[in-house]
């Protein structure tokens, strides 16, 4: 079976949810059988020379690194050039690239899409972009052939704007690693096992980071309160910008203004192991998510996690008191405060990883989305 896949930056090691999930099932599909090609936005890869990825065929097409056209253009672009090839399905992820799942089906392609949220609720489009980004989610659930949703709460939603019924539900996943023994990127940064905060995602508003920043004052302050906490602690924010914007550059300025505050930019790999493995607690303060792989990683770790109370993070079972509301400030540095001091057993540690282990894990989604495949 022949797969071709849009809607994605490329892979690997590009920045993103939705370049993550690419970047881990795709090579299951080899696995189990599929031929798959990814098309890459050549902006975002450009100098790799990457032509395959674990079995997964890479193939560049250029377009406009503009946040507005970029992804229309490439998805257009990929949809003629599989339909050329004669591709055996067509799988597009999320709702903008979604907007011509009707001219691959006046096409003759077979149509599979991922819904990874709706993304005109993310505050950094526009009135015209968000209308365009409706529009490609209601003609992507009524076109394509099968529909997946990567969360329940995203399936509903499918359900209530646009009258698709029977979407399946397969989430993303993660793959799970053993704690890193190494810390060479706390050598690099000044930081030390157990005395940081991390948060990891892109800079752009919805993942809330300007707050975090800000609550991260009022966690200081109370602690210069507390004689019971003595130790320095540390705000750890990995990650970076795709498109330069007022939020990144308030989280920069922001962040330049106090010492314990860390920005080592977009970390993958060694580094990023070495993050997780050794943090104290994670925090994840978005005001909107689909269904965030970095909580899944710092779970699949046995991190104490601290999440805002959206749907997407109350759905991943996390318990009341390790959740807070979303946008609250001095809500998050209470929790902060009061996380960073409590004691996170190895019971608790090690039923987090297995929770992620049964429901989160990779080859069980491959296998999943090749039964949607068989199924048209």
């Amino acid at each position: 079976m022949k797969i071709s896949v849009l809607g994605t930056r490329g892979i690997p090691r590009i920045q993103g949810g939705v370049e993550t999930h690419c970047e881990y099932i795709y090579p299951e599909l080899v696995g189990l059988g599929c031929a798959v090609t990814v098309y890459r936005r050549l902006p975002y890869v450009q100098g790799d020379g990457l032509t395959e990825f674990n079995g997964v065929s890479l193939l560049d097409l250029s377009c406009p690194r503009t946040k507005s056209l970029e992804a229309i253009i490439h998805t257009f672009r990929g949809v003629m050039h599989a339909w050329r090839m004669k591709s055996s399905m067509l799988h597009i992820h999320a709702v903008g690239p979604a907007l011509l799942t009707p001219l691959a089906r006046a096409l003759g392609m077979r149509v599979v899409i991922t819904h990874h949220g709706p993304d005109y609720k993310r505050e950094k489009w526009g009135m015209l972009a968000k209308a365009a980004l409706r529009i490609g989610e209601w003609l992507g659930c009524r076109f394509a052939n099968e529909v997946i949703a990567i969360s329940k709460s995203i399936a509903e939603h499918i359900t209530k704007k646009t009258g698709r019924r029977n979407v399946k539900i397969i989430p993303n996943g993660v793959e799970i690693f053993a704690r890193a023994e190494t810390f060479d990127v706390g050598t690099r940064y000044g930081l030390e096992k157990g005395k940081y905060i991390l948060a990891v995602g892109r800079f752009v508003p919805e993942k809330a980071f300007v707050e975090l920043i800000k609550a991260f004052g009022v966690f200081q302050d109370r602690r210069q309160k507390d004689t019971d906490s003595r130790e320095n602690i540390k705000l750890v924010i990995a990650g970076d910008a795709d498109h330069e914007s007022a939020t990144s550059r308030a989280i920069k300025e922001l962040s330049a203004k106090n010492n314990d505050i860390i920005l080592p930019g977009f970390v993958r790999g060694k580094f990023l192991r070495e993050l997780f493995s050794h943090a104290g607690l994670f925090v994840i303060p978005s005001f909107y998510e689909g269904l965030p792989i970095a909580l899944l990683e710092a779970l699949s770790y046995g991190l104490p996690c601290l999440a805002s109370d959206i749907p997407a993070h109350q759905e991943i079972a996390l318990t009341p008191d390790r959740l807070f509301e979303a946008g609250d400030i001095q809500a998050l540095g209470r929790k902060m405060q009061e996380l960073i001091k409590k004691p996170f057993t190895e019971e608790e540690s090690s039923k987090q990883i297995n929770l992620v282990a049964q429901n989160y894990n990779w080859k069980k989604i491959a296998e999943h989305t090749l039964e949607v495949y068989k199924n048209i």
